[in-house]
């Protein structure tokens, strides 16, 4: 497999994912802004959307969307998803909450808006996060071991962290748990995020 990222976007999850199932898979850094590989592709010629993240299979098909991938991942690497007779679609629901509410929340931190659209944002992140951490029944969104929800959830709080947006004591502390992991640092590491 091959995971196309940029270092502290949203694919980074799916880094992690990797990381923690033990998968061997090579990774190609994209920047966003040239939409180029590091190896000096065109990015737009390995996906048409031309935005990370992007998981080449082992049998040449290619897979884009966070949740797309993180679903994908779990159903091959069960250790990843959640346990329980309704656990996918519960899953499902979290990975829909991060991508379409908490993470499209972030568009003012990442992109050309004032200083005071910034702050209009704060608050509306810090309700999604409070929201979300109220579902959490252990450090982590699903009980004692993590999820690819948790691998997202963590994306977005470490861009919480960089944006100056207030967490729960929760989220925080499932922000620092996961720091702990070492496929989280080797991840974190690989990116230059470390």
């Amino acid at each position: 497999m091959k995971l196309y990222y940029s270092p502290l976007a949203c694919s980074l999850a799916d880094h992690i994912a990797l990381r923690e199932a033990g998968a061997t898979f090579d990774l190609e850094q994209v920047d966003l802004q040239t939409k180029r590989t590091l190896s000096g592709r065109d990015f737009a010629q390995i996906t048409p959307k031309a935005y990370v993240p992007v998981l080449i299979l082992d049998n040449g098909q290619t897979l884009t969307e966070n949740i797309a991938i993180l679903d994908w991942l779990a159903a091959q690497y069960p250790k990843l998803g959640a346990a329980g007779a309704f656990a996918r679609t519960r899953l499902l629901e979290a990975l829909a909450f991060i991508s379409t509410e908490l993470h499209r929340s972030f568009k003012p931190m990442w992109h050309a808006a004032s200083e005071a659209d910034r702050n209009d944002a704060r608050p509306d992140i810090a309700a999604h996060f409070r929201l979300i951490g109220n579902g959490a029944t252990s450090v982590y969104l699903f009980g004692d071991d993590p999820t690819v929800a948790d691998f997202y959830l963590f994306v977005m709080l470490l861009w919480a962290e960089r944006f100056g947006v207030e967490v729960p004591p929760r989220l925080a502390a499932l922000r620092d748990a996961m720091r702990d992991r070492p496929a989280v640092r080797t991840a974190l590491r690989a990116e230059g995020l470390a």
